[in-house]
């Protein structure tokens, strides 16, 4: 979604079961609410990426479960994972 002053791009996390929960019960139910984070500018335009992740419920132990995504990376703004996924896209 692009504005005047600024562009919104919406991500939502592939429906991949996190491979630590491989060899139990689980089924998707949806997602958490989702998260906002603000970018640096693209072409002077404010950036803010939409992130919407999946959570899984435990069968047998009733509980949430979602991907482990590992706090801010060292100097920026998003998670090792998403730089590492937005480096593989350029």
């Amino acid at each position: 979604l692009e504005s005047s002053s600024e562009i919104v791009i919406y991500l939502e996390e592939k429906n991949e079961l996190p491979g630590e929960y491989s060899t139990v019960k689980v089924e998707s139910k949806g997602f958490y609410d989702p998260v906002v984070v603000r970018d640096f500018p693209i072409r002077g335009k404010n950036l803010f990426l939409n992130i919407r992740r999946r959570r899984w419920i435990l069968k047998d132990e009733g509980r949430y479960v979602s991907r482990n995504w590992k706090l801010v990376a060292e100097g920026s703004r998003m998670t090792h994972e998403f730089a590492s996924f937005l480096k593989e896209l350029y």
